[in-house]
């Protein structure tokens, strides 16, 4: 295997990450209308299966970890996508909003084995001087997820029916678990050296920063803890809403799935021009920044005006996807690599919940009235609440220490 091989590793991380969050998470909310259609349920009792899948994987992802270390990256990958492939096709054959739920705590098993921790892992295993570049291309299938499976599921609809497209599409996992059987390692003390010499560190210094105890005891963690809670509720609420509110509209179906398309496209660029900006600009300034534009997208999908909706998608999906990055370099800056897995992690099973939550109770919400005005403006007033726990963020005495050694 030749030099550029974990540039290899890099792109299929990313394709798992398109393909594990796509079809667990962005990719399925054009089949709503179906099952809406065929089973007669409320948007609140169908919409609980996300709430289901990012419970699941918030709760069981600490024995997801442990489960990871032992068995190694390959085989979480490999268990990952064979488990994906049975959910589908458990999927195109479910009766009741029982076995719906079933599925989606699968689904949530997934995104533990086949998402984004195994990825970055994988990753971060191959690079060392360029490891923020690699995880950077591999971050980027979450958005492609988001542009891709909505076609894809809207176009398989139409032609076979949601059944037959939720068959067709064990076929992406059923390609991932073979791409990962002939081409992973996990990393390259199991390849050969001169193969992966271009990405194993000559030194590596030992992680500095805060304790994970120590930092979970600041006013700054907690600060970011609800910033993250607050935005994944409102964006995943939106994004899993969105082609059931754009059909509410009279828009096509087609026109829904390009929402959502742009929406996931918007937050792709946000994630390279809010992260490039932030190394250049203080990143508070540009963390209040991504807030405030997706601010303003939240006001103008909260006047729910037909005409100012593609605005709205652009800047939500621009301002989520700076946030969405932020976050994860706010809690570095402020407490350092030494406990940076423990502290994302804790922060992430925080804000899964509150997805998950965003995702149901925006259907519970338009229930009420069968109108999503409630639920919009519910978004909006989270995300002016994130605005006062932005202005908590702030460098640590390790942070500072650091920039004024003794």
């Amino acid at each position: 295997m030749n030099k550029h091989y974990p540039w290899i590793i890099a792109f299929i991380a990313c394709i798992a990450l398109l393909v594990s969050n796509g079809m667990s998470i962005s990719g399925l909310s054009v089949f709503d209308e179906s099952l809406l259609d065929e089973f007669g349920w409320s948007r609140g009792s169908l919409k609980f299966r996300d709430m289901i899948t990012f419970a699941t994987s918030a709760l069981l992802a600490p024995f997801g970890g442990i489960i990871l270390d032992k068995i190694g990256v390959k085989r979480s990958l490999l268990f990952g996508w064979s488990l994906l492939a049975v959910a589908y096709t458990l999927y195109s054959q479910i009766e009741s909003l029982q076995g719906l739920y079933v599925v989606h705590a699968m689904l949530g098993l997934v995104l533990i084995f086949c998402g984004l921790n195994p990825a970055v892992i994988l990753v971060s295993n191959w690079f060392t001087k360029k490891r923020g570049a690699a995880i950077g291309i591999a971050l980027v299938g979450t958005s492609l997820g988001g542009v891709l499976f909505p076609q894809y599921g809207l176009y398989m609809n139409e032609l076979y029916g949601w059944r037959t497209a939720m068959q067709w599409a064990t076929l992406f996992p059923l390609a991932m678990l073979l791409i990962v059987l002939i081409f992973v390692s996990d990393n390259p003390s199991k390849r050969n050296k001169s193969a992966s010499a271009s990405a194993q560190p000559e030194t590596v210094s030992a992680p500095t920063g805060m304790d994970y105890f120590d930092a979970i005891r600041t006013r700054t963690f907690w600060a970011l803890t609800l910033v993250a809670m607050t935005t994944f509720y409102t964006v995943l609420g939106v994004q899993a809403h969105l082609f059931l509110y754009m059909r509410d509209l009279g828009f096509e179906a087609s026109t829904a799935a390009n929402g959502i398309s742009l929406f996931f496209t918007c937050a792709l660029i946000g994630k390279f021009v809010f992260g490039f900006l932030a190394d250049h600009i203080h990143f508070k300034k540009v963390f209040l920044g991504n807030i405030l534009v997706m601010l303003s997208g939240s006001l103008l999908l909260a006047l729910m005006n037909k005409s100012v909706l593609w605005e709205a998608i652009i800047l939500f999906g621009l301002g989520w996807g700076g946030v969405y990055t932020t976050i994860q370099l706010s809690a570095v800056n402020c407490f350092g690599l030494k406990s940076a897995g423990k502290i994302l992690g804790t922060i992430t099973v925080l804000d899964c919940l509150g997805g998950g939550l965003g995702i149901w109770l925006t259907g519970v919400f338009y229930g009420m009235n069968s109108s999503y005005d409630l639920a919009f403006w519910v978004f909006f007033g989270l995300i002016v609440l994130a605005i006062p726990c932005i202005t908590q963020v702030r460098e640590t005495a390790f942070t500072k220490l650091n920039k004024n050694p003794t």
